[in-house]
């Protein structure tokens, strides 16, 4: 039987499959971001909408990866991996055809379904199968494909919605997916966890999803339903929300009921020697507890700021979908060459200290986006900025999980990598929904007081602002077209949010850093930087 020390070449071929199984749904993510746009305009769906094509995959993806990470070292983790990227490619047929928002918002969830089938799957199957400096290579590999497909999907899906359609941002999934599966049946080796198998803890995986679902709800319809007294009632057919307070304070006491009976359950079962759906006491261990809390924060400031920038790109700027990739294409580039950054300074640096200089990278890059951001910023003023933020990214994601699994017993790789890839997700959409919700208030709340110092009435300005942020900016050509002077004011207060979420975004990334000042390097790296020391002094 292999073992991660046995020489195996598919190992590293399986490796390809897998990092390609990650690059699937990170592809389709920030695909969907360049398409919005055109799905806004051919489903004619709002800004709470538009948010929700995005949160609703972000959504049920960060719910359920530590249901299916536990499951996958049940039942197998290739297992998991394959028939998450099949329902996600069926998944993505439905999104293709949808002929509503409502239809499309629906595919998505299922897509967030699959997804976390394969994502907490493929970092236990590179846990389990590398071990060492070949481990660290690996992460490296699957980390920097993460963060190159972080651009690269913007290029791909500003040339698919250019060229054809938005709908081909979502049947590229297809046969990618068919490859996929057939790839790691023949290269990726099973593995599961033969010693802590056992019933999946249903009650933990219902009260999992209820903390994180109420939590990302609360956050993204706050500005919509209004955060204490009802700004607009929730109505579900002929259903409407009673009373006066809005849904969202019932949304964030949800959050906190179902994380502390989650923690309470949980702890209970695991005195009683029985499954859970996450053993707590992992987070025992140092580095995965703290790298935990450092990659959900790092998440939150990291992703967040992609949603804003092909609306301001393409509604503001005016730039096509496929002028938009290609923009954002310096992302990609930044990433790529981390990876190679990191391949050979990794060893002289340490992993922990390249995550450091990553998270400060990107720092730099979100923030300087903020400085340059403007109606009548030129394309090349924003590519340096993004090429740093994409060479952090590259720094930080990889080696980042290298340090947060470090100490994990091998055979309890999955649901440990549920754990630290559901504190990503949870971070991701809590980023999401935070700077959108930065983004759309200040452009609203900017735009309606600009215009009613220039002598609009009041309720015309209310109604512009809304109309602007209702359509994610959409309306903004429609504006310069009609009135030149509101349609400049309105680019003008919509690059102002732009700014606003930038720094919202590098303010996170500050405190992802700070949180990564209490982790310490890896035993291993002490123990050779020792021998390295002693070997000079000999």
């Amino acid at each position: 039987m292999t073992t991660p020390h046995t020489p195996d070449r598919r190992r590293w071929a399986g490796l390809v499959v897998i990092s390609v199984a990650v690059s699937l749904i990170i592809v389709d993510s920030t695909i969907v971001n360049v398409a919005i746009p055109s799905i806004v305009r051919d489903l004619d769906i709002g800004s709470t909408a538009v948010q929700w094509v995005q949160e609703s995959y972000t959504l049920v993806f960060a719910a359920l990866l530590l249901v299916f990470g536990s499951l996958a070292d049940r039942l197998g983790r290739r297992l998991l991996m394959v028939t998450g990227v099949a329902v996600f490619a069926a998944a993505s047929v439905l999104a293709a055809l949808a002929p509503t928002g409502e239809l499309l918002v629906l595919s998505r969830i299922v897509q967030g379904v699959g997804g976390a089938m394969v994502l907490p799957t493929t970092l236990s199957l590179v846990n389990a199968n590398f071990s060492g400096r070949e481990r660290g290579i690996a992460f490296a590999v699957w980390g920097s494909t993460i963060g190159g497909m972080v651009a690269v999907g913007p290029l791909l899906g500003g040339w698919l919605t250019t060229a054809f359609s938005w709908r081909w941002a979502f049947g590229i999934n297809i046969p990618l997916g068919i490859a996929i599966v057939v790839c790691a049946l023949l290269f990726v080796r099973e593995s599961r966890d033969e010693v802590h198998a056992g019933r999946i803890d249903v009650v933990g995986a219902v009260l999992s999803v209820l903390a994180s679902a109420s939590l990302v709800f609360g956050l993204i319809e706050g500005r919509t339903y209004g955060w204490w007294t009802n700004a607009e009632r929730l109505r579900i057919g002929d259903w409407s929300w009673p009373g006066p307070l809005s849904p969202i304070p019932y949304a964030f006491l949800l959050t906190v009921v179902a994380g502390v009976l989650f923690v309470v359950w949980t702890r209970r079962r695991q005195r009683a020697g029985r499954s859970t759906l996450i053993a707590l006491d992992l987070f025992g261990i140092a580095s995965f507890r703290g790298g935990s809390i450092a990659a959900l924060i790092v998440s939150l400031g990291e992703f967040g700021i992609i949603l804003s920038l092909p609306l301001w790109l393409q509604n503001v700027l005016g730039y096509s979908a496929l002028q938009t990739g290609f923009v954002l294409l310096g992302l990609a580039i930044g990433s790529f060459v981390a990876s190679g950054f990191a391949a050979t300074a990794g060893q002289r640096l340490g992993a922990l200290r390249i995550v450091r200089l990553g998270i400060a990278a990107e720092i730099v890059g979100v923030a300087a986006v903020g400085f340059v951001v403007s109606a009548t910023t030129e394309w090349w003023a924003i590519v340096p900025c993004l090429f740093v933020y994409g060479f952090g990214v590259g720094l930080a994601t990889a080696q980042l999980t290298g340090v947060v699994l470090q100490d994990v017993p091998v055979e309890r790789s999955g649901e440990a990598s549920g754990a630290q890839s559901t504190a990503r997700q949870i971070g991701s959409a809590l980023g999401i929904a935070v700077l959108g919700t930065v983004l759309f208030t200040s452009t609203n709340t900017l735009l309606t007081h600009r215009l009613e110092d220039s002598g609009v009435p009041s309720a015309t300005a209310a109604q512009v602002a809304d109309t602007v942020v209702k359509s994610s900016g959409g309306a903004i050509p429609a504006l310069r077209e009609q009135d030149s002077t509101t349609g400049d004011v309105a680019a003008a207060a919509f690059s102002d949010g732009t700014r606003a979420a930038a720094f919202s975004a590098a303010g996170f990334l500050v405190l992802g850093l700070a949180a990564t000042l209490r982790l310490r390097r890896p035993e291993s790296e002490e123990t050779t930087r020792s021998t390295e020391r002693a070997t000079a002094a000999g």
